[in-house]
């Protein structure tokens, strides 16, 4: 893939595309970031998915794509990239190419240049970038899509327009991806502590939803429309049952989960045991 002295042009801008990324896609960017070859600054790769019937691109896989990148030129592995993708619809085949990724911050030269390229693969795709570096703790995820800028039959310009992106994760992603955002984890979280976490979450989401409805009463805010009919929705999803029949409840489903934890515990002691007796046997 050769190179242009073509210009890159980002803006943020709305856009009537959108699109949305479920975490094992981030998950598996970050993978990739870290078993990079050492001389590579960035990895880049497919993104797979779907475009659904409101026109959301739905991002729900990836894989990495060797390259060659240098200041004026850039290569792609072009038949590791089809080899990849017809691996991968064998096992999906409703999964399509949806556009690329790249980790690092904004777009570039380079960026124009494989965008090119994934152009000729699918219309309109999406670029995604991937803040692996998690500068101040937080991971930037943004997605862009591309219009050429002519003048006259000639191309002067790529512009990348920044669209809407969703993040939805379970609460289970999300520990998982807030560990993945520190700069130094001792270890990954047991059951309890993430529990532990996810209540100490709800208790500050709680906090602040009375807070803004308190203001909201003593007008010290504006009232928001929606904010209210979401919180009308929450309030009313909730069971109506006593406290006392909750606690019960969310008794009964601790003491049934430290049992399971009790019981794999068992298990895997079981099997260690075995296994070291086996060992012994096979020597003696």
């Amino acid at each position: 893939m050769a190179s242009s002295k073509r210009s890159v042009l980002q803006f943020s801008s709305p856009h009537s595309l959108s699109g949305k990324v479920h975490p094992l896609v981030i998950f598996n960017i970050c993978d990739c970031y870290v078993r990079r070859p050492d001389q590579a600054e960035r990895v880049i790769g497919t993104l797979l998915g779907s475009v659904l019937p409101d026109g959301t691109v739905d991002i729900r896989n990836s894989y990495a794509v060797p390259h060659n990148e240098s200041v004026d030129q850039v290569a792609l592995d072009i038949e590791y990239h089809h080899n990849m993708l017809l691996s991968h619809q064998k096992v999906n085949p409703k999964e399509v190419i949806v556009g690329w990724y790249s980790t690092g911050l904004g777009v570039n030269g380079g960026s124009a240049l494989i965008h090119e390229f994934y152009s000729r693969e699918v219309s309109n795709p999406i670029h995604l970038t991937v803040d692996t570096g998690f500068a101040d703790g937080e991971g930037s995820i943004k997605a862009y899509v591309s219009n050429n800028l002519s003048l006259g039959d000639r191309q002067i310009a790529a512009q990348f327009q920044e669209i809407p992106l969703d993040l939805r994760m379970v609460e289970a992603e999300r520990i998982g991806f807030d560990n993945l955002k520190a700069t130094a984890v001792d270890k990954i979280p047991s059951d309890l502590e993430g529990m532990e976490a996810s209540m100490t979450h709800l208790l500050a989401l709680i906090e602040d939803s009375y807070k803004y409805v308190d203001d909201v009463v003593e007008g010290r805010v504006v009232p928001d429309i929606k904010i209210g009919k979401c919180i009308s929705d929450v309030v009313g999803s909730l069971p109506k049952i006593p406290s006392s029949t909750f606690d019960k409840l969310v008794n009964e489903s601790l003491q049934d989960h430290l049992l399971m934890l009790y019981l794999s515990s068992i298990t895997r002691t079981q099997l260690s045991l075995a296994e070291k007796l086996n060992t012994a046997a096979q020597i003696l």
